[in-house]
């Protein structure tokens, strides 16, 4: 199925390079946009986004790698202010 028509990606493009960074390297963070790098290619509207991100997801070797899993998430009330002194 073709996912992104501006630069002609497909999903078993997607999936091909996410097994491929995978391999290459298991604990990294797959991205858009490396996958994109991948590719040789640059997104150019980003209206392939949605269906793109779900193809990365579906993909088996997609998975958050162990160390990473559980990390503490930031609360909105913490990243609010980002510790600013008033009057900036």
């Amino acid at each position: 199925m073709m996912v992104c028509h501006c630069m002609a990606i497909s999903d078993r493009d997607i999936r091909a390079a996410v097994d491929w960074m995978r391999a290459a390297d298991p604990d990294t963070i797959i991205t858009p946009g490396k996958i994109y790098r991948a590719l040789g290619k640059k997104a150019e509207c980003g209206g392939c986004l949605p269906v793109f991100m779900d193809t990365m997801r579906q993909c088996d070797s997609f998975e958050v790698p162990e160390i990473l899993r559980g990390l503490r998430r930031v609360t909105a009330k913490e990243t609010s202010d980002e510790r600013r002194r008033k009057g900036h």
